[in-house]
């Protein structure tokens, strides 16, 4: 039995949640719907005119929500990042601990700035953000640990990490690490933006295939270069064993690697979509390593996204977790 469930290998970013108009958006000339990367100076000028807003704090970044929600529902999780020696760096690494996740050694942290991520919810749940990536930017193959990766039973990489050289070459090295070892490897494609602009880079993270892939419909397509999802679908079974693909309120569609398996969504009126995709990531996975079948683990995995778009916020409570778990 190994000792991790999930390796995750992402960002480190301080989630700030802020509920804004779509006018807000505008006079900020922020592109709505998607990640945008923005310098250190931009994000203080976004965030001043924030300053009247309510704003909730947690650590974040798309793989470290995921495995935190691994180990919410009972599994052990690890998560390479890179913080820097700030407040906020400190703070990043207290909520994981708290999470009950395991995490590379910080004990020389750099100068600098941990990686904040400004996520602004407008009234129709939808979800902008506006990313300054700080020192999480320089994460590198120094911050993998062989030996934790090679004792998981899946390594967990967020496409986000395509953006910056260094962090693209260390998902890489995960990735052919994870293969020598016999670990399955996982992939999320995070953003309709980093398919539009980075696509030959997640072709590299991806290599020639991964065990399992996570894509919402607009990432899937935009990936696949498809009009429809059919067309997509079938590109996705040439880059990927196994996948899971997004629909927002109505479901999913996973494919085991020998059928396509629809995912029934679970209807709930949805105030903040904020993390519910690394949400369904971190749930499959939870079920998978226990043994489950894809349509038990995507099953669990709609009712505990939906569940979290009913709040403010990229996770939910342990106990929360449970109570999902107990009725699953």
């Amino acid at each position: 039995m190994r000792s991790y469930h999930v390796y995750g290998v992402g960002n480190a970013l301080v989630d700030m949640d802020y509920e804004v108009s779509p006018q807000d958006l505008t006079d900020m000339n922020i592109d709505k719907g998607v990640m945008t990367l923005v310098e250190e100076d931009h994000q203080t000028r976004i965030m001043a005119h924030l300053g009247g807003h309510h704003c909730k704090k947690s650590a974040g970044g798309s793989a470290a929500n995921s495995v935190i929600a691994v180990a919410q529902f009972g599994g052990k999780g690890f998560y390479s990042c890179k913080v820097a020696d700030d407040d906020l760096g400190h703070f990043y690494l207290e909520d994981l601990k708290a999470n009950g996740v395991d995490t590379n050694a910080h004990d020389t942290r750099e100068a600098g700035h941990t990686g904040r991520c400004l996520v602004m919810v407008t009234p129709d749940a939808d979800r902008t953000m506006a990313t300054h990536l700080g020192i999480t930017g320089g994460l590198s193959k120094h911050e993998l640990v062989e030996d934790k990766l090679r004792d998981a039973d899946y390594v967990y990489i967020e496409g986000y990490l395509v953006t910056s050289d260094s962090a693209r070459e260390s998902a890489i090295h995960a990735r052919q690490l994870a293969e020598q070892a016999g670990v399955k490897t996982a992939l999320s494609l995070s953003d309709p933006n980093m398919v539009r602009f980075f696509k030959d880079g997640l072709d590299a993270m991806i290599g020639d295939s991964v065990d399992l892939l996570f894509a919402n419909e607009d990432e899937a397509m935009g990936m696949a270069g498809a009009d429809t999802l059919d067309d997509a679908i079938a590109y996705l079974k040439t880059r990927c064993r196994e996948f899971a693909v997004t629909l927002g309120p109505k479901g999913a569609l996973v494919w085991d690697g020998a059928k396509l398996i629809e995912i029934a969504p679970t209807p709930v009126k949805a105030i903040d979509t904020v993390g519910a995709g690394d949400m369904f990531a971190g749930a499959f996975l939870y079920g998978l390593t226990q043994g489950w079948d894809h349509a038990r683990a995507g099953a669990l995995a709609s009712k505990a996204s939906a569940y979290l778009v009913t709040s403010y916020g990229p996770r939910i409570s342990a106990a929360q977790a449970k109570a999902l778990l107990n009725g699953a």
